[in-house]
This record gives structure tokens, sequence and C-alpha cells, in this order.
């Protein structure tokens, strides 16, 4: 199959329905001044998609895709202002909707992910109970495991200290947020803080040590999916990133490929 430039179509392209899912959500050009666009935004977001699954360098961006210069510059923008956060905002409310929920959470789950990093420069730390040097990403994830927000900070920080940093982002966007799920790591006085500060429950749900092996914990797997969900992008199988915010911007391109998929398999044929 070949797409509307007559290249060879990648699988990690965009349909033309998932297009038209997330058009309307990227920034307009407001004036009429300066060099007009080369390449069409479909092909810079397709660009991206194919780094984030394949995890190559910007550099080896294959020679039918915009110039890595231009694709990642547009990345690069899209992190400052926003736009990767907005996108995975407005078709996390979409797909909610699409699956019977409200647009907005009642409940959500903790945890952390520790990964390495490469010998990109950037802050990292060492985890010694994961023995990674590296980062830790912090995930707090609605019960359909879509990602609600999203802190990397470095491996050293520990759980408790890394999630106020969440809470602290997270605090007053959520209206109906009023329980979150975490493991023991989380247990202690964070329980009493986020009730004080944030006016929600943190419910620990604990292992049982009488249950030999691997089994499902209650809630707690929906985050642990989510983590698996990510290692479908070898992108982001390390942090390569030199900022943490380009990290954090990573995560959200990823759900947004993520989801705007889920969305247009779930819309009902037409005729």
């Amino acid at each position: 199959m070949d797409t509307s430039n007559g290249r060879e179509a990648y699988p990690t392209d965009l349909s033309d329905a998932e297009y038209e899912q997330i058009e309307p959500h990227l920034p307009q050009r407001t004036s009429q001044r300066g060099r007009k666009r080369v390449y069409a935004l479909r092909e810079i977001l397709n660009a991206i998609f194919y780094l984030l699954r394949a995890g190559c360098a910007w550099r080896l961006l294959p020679h039918d895709f915009p110039p890595w210069q231009t694709v990642y510059g547009y990345f690069r923008q899209w992190r400052k202002n926003g736009t990767w956060e907005h996108l995975n905002t407005v078709l996390r409310m979409e797909l909610r909707q699409a699956e019977g929920r409200q647009p907005e959470p009642s409940a959500a789950i903790l945890d952390s992910q520790s990964v390495k990093t490469t010998e990109t420069p950037g802050v990292r730390g060492y985890d010694a109970g994961k023995k990674v040097k590296g980062r830790k990403r912090h995930l707090l994830v609605d019960t359909l495991g879509l990602v609600l927000k999203v802190v990397v900070h470095t491996a050293d920080i520990q759980d408790r200290d890394g999630a106020k940093l969440l809470f602290n982002k997270v605090k007053g966007c959520f209206p109906r947020l009023q329980r979150i799920w975490a493991d023991g790591g989380y247990a202690g006085a964070l329980i009493e803080w986020v009730q004080t500060t944030c006016q929600w429950i943190l419910e620990i749900v604990q292992r049982d040590p009488t249950v030999a092996g691997f089994h499902l914990l209650p809630r707690r797997w929906v985050v642990e999916r989510t983590f698996g969900w990510f290692g479908r992008y070898r992108r982001l199988s390390k942090d390569y990133e030199g900022l943490l915010e380009t990290s954090e911007a990573t995560i959200y391109a990823v759900m947004t490929h993520l989801m705007v998929r889920r969305l247009v398999a779930a819309q009902p044929a037409g005729p």
C-alpha cells in the first residue's frame, strides 16, 4: 500500500480515520506570514510514531520521511507548547466516552518504573532497590490504564517523594478524582499527606504473604499493563532523552498513537 506522498506505507502510519481524530487538536497557523509549510503534518506524525516504535535515533529516520531536523523540530515545538500532553488528554477523554465512561475519572492507580539511561547527557540517579542507574517514570493512570499524568525524575528519588512531585502537578486537574490505588512502597505518611493536601483517598493494595509465586493483584495490574504497552515502543526501552521534559513528552506521544488506534477501532463501521 502506498501513502498519499507515493512512498510505501509503514505499519505505524496513521490511517485516514486516525488522522481525522488527531488533526483538529494540532496547533494551527494563525498568520500567513513566514515560510509556507513544506511537509504535511500527517507525515511529520508518521515519522515521529515510526521513531517511537522502531526505537531509532532521529538521524536514522528513513529518507522517505521528511528530513529528521524538521521532524525533530516539530516534536520539540509540540513538547514546549504542550501539544503532546493536550493530545493525550483529549484522546483519553474521547476514548473513555467511547467505552461508556465519564470523560473525567473518579479513581486512578499509581506506580513507578525505573529505566536505564544512555550516554546522552542529562540528570540521572541510582535506584538501589531495582539496581538501576537512570531515571524513574512515575505514572498515574485511570482504571482503563490510560495515562492521566507522568512525571520523570532521577531514579534515586524514593517512590513516596516522587509521588508528591506527581500529585502536586495533578492537584486540581481532575475534579471527580476521589481514590487512588498504589502498592506498599507508598504506605506510611504519604497516605495522610494525600488526604490533607489533595483530599483524595490513597489505598494501599498489599500482596498476600501466604501466596507463593506470581498472582494478579486487584487494581495494581492495570498500571502494570500500561507499562507493558510501553514495551511495544522501543524508544521507551531505555531513557534516551537529554531532558526530563522530553522523556515525559515521549510517553504522551506513545499514548497518543496507542489511543487513536484504539479509538478508531472502537467506532462502528460505516455503511
